[in-house]
């Protein structure tokens, strides 16, 4: 799988990273979202699904491979 984040729908709510801290990051100075792993485990990828579901502005997806 692969997470992608459309940074020009990211609106700076930062529920992703209480979905799935692992894989995404939050630039201060930008307001946005950041992917730190962008191709994350297996593992995570319940919290992966969720934080793209909550995502207020539907900024977030998974490419599968």
């Amino acid at each position: 799988m692969r997470v992608v984040a459309d940074l020009g729908l990211c609106q700076g709510h930062q529920m992703c990273q209480g979905e799935a801290p692992d894989v995404f990051g939050f630039d201060d100075d930008a307001d946005q979202v950041t992917v730190l792993q962008e191709h994350p485990d297996e593992s995570l990828r319940s919290d992966v699904q969720s934080a793209v579901r909550y995502c207020p502005a539907m900024a977030l997806a998974i490419e599968e491979e």
